[in-house]
């Protein structure tokens, strides 16, 4: 297996990370109540899912 015959400076080993870097969410609104939501997961207003109602919100609270 290879090893490194240098240590590796801070500098090149900051250079190769700088794509690693957090992406915002990406968000839709609900088709049922209008709120933001993050792509592929049920509404947390509402409850809803592709138009459909995934789970059973208690809305007396």
């Amino acid at each position: 297996m290879a090893h490194p015959k240098r240590k590796t400076s801070k500098t090149r080993r900051d250079k190769r990370r700088t794509h690693y870097k957090a992406t915002p969410a990406t968000l839709s609104t609900c088709s049922n109540c209008g709120a933001a939501v993050k792509y592929h997961r049920v509404c947390p207003e509402c409850g809803h899912y592709r138009g459909k109602l995934a789970v059973d919100k208690d809305v007396s609270a």
